[in-house]
C-alpha cells in the first residue's frame, strides 16, 4: 500500500515544484509536480530512477543528469508536469552492481550487457510504484518523457493511460 508521508515546495533552476514523498513499506518515492495535474489529460511525465554517478557525482559516463534536466525544462516550458523519482540505482540492481559493471561498460558493452557480465539482471527496475503514484494523483492521462518502452508497458498494465511518448534522448 502506497502512503503519502509529506509534501512541500521545492525551488529548482527549472521553477518551483510541489514535492510529495510516498512510501510503499520498503522504499520511498518522490513525485515532483508543476501546475495542477489532478484530473488533467496529456500531462508530461518523467519516471526517473536514482543515479548516484550522474546526479550526485556529475559523471559523464551516463546521461541520467541530462535526461532529468531535459524533462524539467520541457515541464517548465509547458507549465505543468510530473517527475517521479524512484530509488532504483543501477537499473534496480544497486550501486554495487553499477561499480562492478563499470569496467565492462568502458570496454564497450552496453550498460545492460555489462550488468549481465558481472552476474546481475539486465534491468531489475519496477515501475509499479510510479503507476500507483499517478493513480493517486488522479491524472487522467500522461505523455511519457522516455526512451524506455518498459516504463510505458508497466504503467499501462497498471491503469495509467499513456496518451503519447516523447523521447528524451540528447
Amino acid at each position: 500500500m502506497l502512503v503519502k508521508l509529506a509534501e512541500g515546495n521545492l525551488k529548482t533552476k527549472f521553477g518551483v515544484y510541489r514535492e510529495i514523498l510516498f512510501y510503499n513499506g520498503q522504499k520511498e518515492a518522490i513525485a515532483l509536480l508543476m501546475g495542477d495535474v489532478a484530473g488533467a489529460e496529456a500531462v508530461l511525465c518523467r519516471v526517473h530512477s536514482s543515479c548516484l554517478f550522474g546526479h550526485a557525482f556529475n559523471s559523464i559516463e551516463c546521461d541520467c543528469r541530462e535526461q532529468m534536466e531535459i524533462s524539467q525544462q520541457l515541464i517548465q516550458q509547458e507549465g505543468r508536469g510530473i517527475v517521479i523519482w524512484l530509488d532504483q540505482e543501477g537499473k534496480g540492481n544497486g550501486h554495487f552492481a553499477l561499480l562492478k559493471s563499470v569496467e565492462h561498460k568502458r570496454l564497450g558493452l552496453a550498460q545492460a550487457d555489462a550488468y549481465e557480465a558481472v552476474g546481475f539482471k539486465r534491468d531489475a527496475r519496477d515501475y509499479t510504484v510510479a503507476a500507483e503514484i499517478l493513480n493517486q494523483l488522479g491524472v487522467k492521462s500522461i505523455r511519457m518523457l522516455t526512451n524506455n518502452p518498459n516504463k510505458v508497458e508497466t504503467l499501462t498494465q497498471h491503469g495509467v493511460h499513456v496518451a503519447g511518448i516523447k523521447a528524451t534522448t540528447l
